[in-house]
């Protein structure tokens, strides 16, 4: 592979446009440590690296798959027309490992290559998210394996749908308004963790109030990485300095703000307490329900989705020990309510294309169709993945494995040495 390093030159705006992307792609790939902390605190003691190992697997895997293939597949040019790029095309990847195409040159493209780091940060934090529905319980290798096969299957096309505007048929035919990814990245991530929940099963023991989070301090510092990476996520996804990219940063301020107070107030009046990690969910909350519509909403109706989204969400979480699936860290409960919420508010209050702007619920129609399609499409074939898993090599520790303590078993360490004479 060759790298073309002739001296390009750039206007101020697109060296500008770049520089933040470049930034914001950073704050997003902090997200994944945040979300290894943010899970992490909230499990067993003796299951806290097996939690976190799944985080940083992730960062791993997709991180060299989407370099090699994942970027073609979402934003290269179609092979089937609307639904899945060619992994051979892009500026990275096949073509230029291969030496193929244009001869494996490779241009250094401000721009595009700003893009395409920050893109990577998405795919690698939406697989991320689904871990936390199996925490407790998994084996490594297994999920390794899933993940990789899930991004490439379903998230690198899923992506071409919402995120490739000019080919996406989710994006350019049917116009779904997803801005930073409800639809991609947390219906996508909710509703594989659901499929998995249901094929790992129960953990032993499993009922309401049998585990409490070993580590509070550990979950508050991840949901503060995450809201703080969350700007680059959000205000990044416009990949320009301009006033949607602020309006964007202000709704990524005011929705989760007010999600902790709706989460809070449904705990104090259900529970009798406010608790901090119902106020880390409630941030966490509202920051998914944002996330497709900052864009396009003023920061009144975004603390009203933030509010809604926080006292749903808080009710939400309650609905695995009703049905019985075991989504160990309320990533249904959280991204998948909290991503349907967010999608379809723009239906009704989407400046210029919403029910209250328009009369007309034709947008509310539109982003429903988005969002089941994108659930539907993750659940089943999470489901088939995890089943041939869990079939063949086996997916879920056994329960005495379980017991002793995943860390142990499946890594040979201790998230925490207790012995006073170390």
């Amino acid at each position: 592979m060759q790298i073309l390093t002739a001296a390009a030159d750039y206007d101020a705006a697109t060296a500008v446009n770049s520089l933040w992307l470049l930034v914001a792609a950073a704050l997003v790939l902090l997200m994944t440590p945040g979300v290894a902390f943010f899970y992490g605190g909230m499990v067993k003691a003796k299951s806290v690296i097996s939690m976190m190992m799944m985080s940083f697997g992730a960062m791993g895997l997709v991180g060299v798959l989407w370099v090699v293939y994942g970027y073609g597949m979402a934003f290269g040019t179609p092979i089937i027309p609307g639904v899945l790029g060619n992994p051979f095309d892009g500026m990275i990847g096949l073509s230029s490992l291969l030496g193929i195409g244009d001869g494996g040159a490779m241009s250094p493209d401000l721009a595009g290559l700003a893009f395409v780091g920050f893109q990577a940060t998405f795919a690698i934090i939406t697989v991320a998210l689904i871990s936390g529905a199996i925490a407790d319980r998994a084996k490594f290798g297994a999920w390794l394996i899933f993940a990789g096969v899930w991004v490439t299957v379903v998230y690198f096309p899923v992506a071409f749908w919402v995120f490739n505007l000019k080919e996406g048929w989710l994006a350019s035919v049917l116009k779904v308004n997803d801005f930073a990814g409800g639809t991609a990245v947390h219906i996508n991530a909710g509703a594989a963790g659901l499929a998995l929940a249901l094929v790992l099963g129960k953990r032993v023991g499993f009922q309401k109030g049998i585990q409490k989070p070993h580590n509070v301090p550990l979950t508050l510092l991840g949901a503060s990485l995450l809201w703080f990476g969350w700007f680059g996520f959000n205000a990044g996804s416009e990949a320009a300095v301009d006033g949607v990219a602020a309006i964007a940063w202000i709704n990524t301020l005011a929705a989760p703000a007010a999600a902790i107070l709706g989460w809070l107030i449904v705990e104090k009046i259900k529970d009798g307490k406010p608790t901090s990690i119902g106020a880390a969910s409630g941030a966490v909350a509202g920051l998914v329900a944002i996330t497709p519509a900052c864009n396009i909403l003023t920061p009144g109706w975004a603390m009203l989705l933030g509010l809604l989204t926080g006292a749903v969400c808080a009710l939400a979480i309650e609905l695995k020990f009703k049905l019985g699936f075991d989504d160990s860290l309320d990533v249904v409960g959280i991204h998948l309510v909290g991503g349907i919420i967010g999608t379809l508010y723009i239906g009704i209050f989407g400046a210029g294309i919403g029910l209250l702007d328009t009369g007309s619920f034709a947008q509310l129609g539109v982003q429903a169709v988005g969002a089941f399609s994108v659930l539907i499409y993750s659940f089943v074939l999470a489901y088939i993945i995890g089943w041939i898993i869990q079939k063949t090599i086996g997916f879920r520790i056994t329960s005495e494995d379980e017991i002793a303590g995943v860390d142990t078993v499946v890594h040979g360490e201790e998230g925490y040495l207790l012995d006073a004479r170390a």
